[in-house]
């Protein structure tokens, strides 16, 4: 038994005719006469009453319109979901993010412009280390990532895009001399006990560029990878904070924060994601990020 059997059966059942079944389906009628006579010969019985004005159904062909129906439904619904998954418009999207991505703005767009045009993908969002991200992509337990460039982007496999560059701020607590200053200098922060982020390959290059200019004045206090965990350190008056300029939305009681001034290097945020993907809604949200 095969689906077109159905269809035909359907058709008859309906028309009460062979005749007009048979233009509906836009085949003639002996073919479709030896299609239903094989449908009842597999199944075993009559489906149809034959008389010489109409053809209506025996209690065996009321039970096989009930289940010709729903399988034919069943069939279209299955064809269309899978149509839908291969357009992407179906399936899931695990989402990775470092805690200073979020403070841009760009990532919570890309989430919203894509549950807009795809409401019914299932977006997973879960905050994690840029390290981190990388090895969960690659270990298929995460689908994109936004983080800064680190170590790990440079992995066999895996695409960092650029989609996103910021100027610095320096962070501090309010009290501190430097709120005197509209902006600050490097110079401004020799001696300073500085916080970095760690695993951020930008801030290497901004503490290669410091120690430049600073010398031996340079003093890298703390390192962290947690955005909070840096700016509690800054307002708790514990060091300087280089954060990317974003960061400023977020209000800490105390905290102050200032442009770092001749200064050519800027903070970066990057979508990561796997060069391979087979997924039609992972490679829908990856377009509509990067453009």
């Amino acid at each position: 038994m095969e689906l077109r059997h159905l269809r035909y059966f359907l058709a008859v059942a309906e028309e009460g005719h062979f005749g007009r079944a048979a233009e509906r389906l836009n085949i003639v009628q002996p073919a479709l006469s030896m299609q239903i006579k094989a449908l009842e010969s597999e199944l075993g019985g009559a489906l149809f009453a034959r008389t010489s004005r109409r053809v209506e159904l025996t209690e065996a062909g009321k039970l096989m319109l009930i289940e010709a129906k729903r399988t034919l439904a069943q069939a279209e619904y299955a064809r269309q979901a899978v149509e839908r998954a291969l357009r992407g418009e179906t399936g899931r999207v695990r989402v990775g993010f470092a805690g200073n991505a979020i403070f841009s703005g760009k990532m919570t767009t890309d989430l919203r412009e894509f549950h807009c045009a795809y409401p019914d993908v299932e977006l997973v969002i879960e905050e994690m280390a840029p390290q981190q991200q990388v090895e969960a992509i690659l270990a298929g337990q995460l689908d994109v990532g936004y983080a800064p460039d680190n170590s790990k982007t440079a992995s066999p496999g895996i695409i960092a895009q650029p989609i996103g560059r910021w100027a610095f701020l320096v962070a501090f607590a309010d009290d501190r001399s430097l709120a005197a200053h509209a902006s600050i200098s490097p110079e401004q922060l020799a001696g300073e006990a500085l916080i970095l982020y760690e695993a951020h390959d930008i801030h290497e290059r901004l503490c290669l560029l410091l120690q430049e200019r600073l010398g031996d004045q340079l003093h890298i206090a703390q390192r962290s990878s947690s955005t909070l965990s840096v700016l509690a350190i800054a307002a708790a008056g514990l060091g300087v904070a280089l954060i990317p300029a974003p960061l400023q939305q977020v209000h800490i009681p105390g905290l102050a924060y200032r442009p770092l001034d001749d200064i050519e290097l800027n903070a970066n945020l990057m979508l990561i994601f796997r060069a391979q993907e087979s997924s039609a809604a992972v490679k829908g949200f990856i377009r509509g990020v990067t453009g």
